[in-house]
């Protein structure tokens, strides 16, 4: 979790083959799952948002690696909420 604006666009460029600066938002959280940081591209310059837990941890599966979380998914990491226990429903 050391690195910031550039380290991270380095990762999702190199590391994802994605594009940083394509309005995306990027989620990095250490091994521990204890931080996280959030890197995006708002038409001007990167922005880094992060968060650092005092206690427990973020409820996230690592094994799936890269993947895709919908905005309401990523509330429910930062609230706590374990996202493998919840159920979507379908709406009309």
């Amino acid at each position: 979790m050391r690195k910031s604006f550039d380290g991270l666009a380095g990762v999702v460029r190199q590391g994802l083959g994605e594009d940083p600066s394509d309005g995306s938002l990027y989620v990095f959280i250490n091994r521990r799952r204890t931080q996280m940081k959030v890197l995006y591209f708002d038409r001007s310059g990167f922005c880094v948002w992060s968060k650092r837990l005092e206690r427990g941890r973020f409820q996230v599966d690592f094994r799936q690696g890269k993947q895709a979380l919908e905005w309401s998914t990523l509330q429910m990491i930062l609230e706590g909420i374990d996202t493998t226990s919840v159920r979507y429903r379908k709406r009309y």
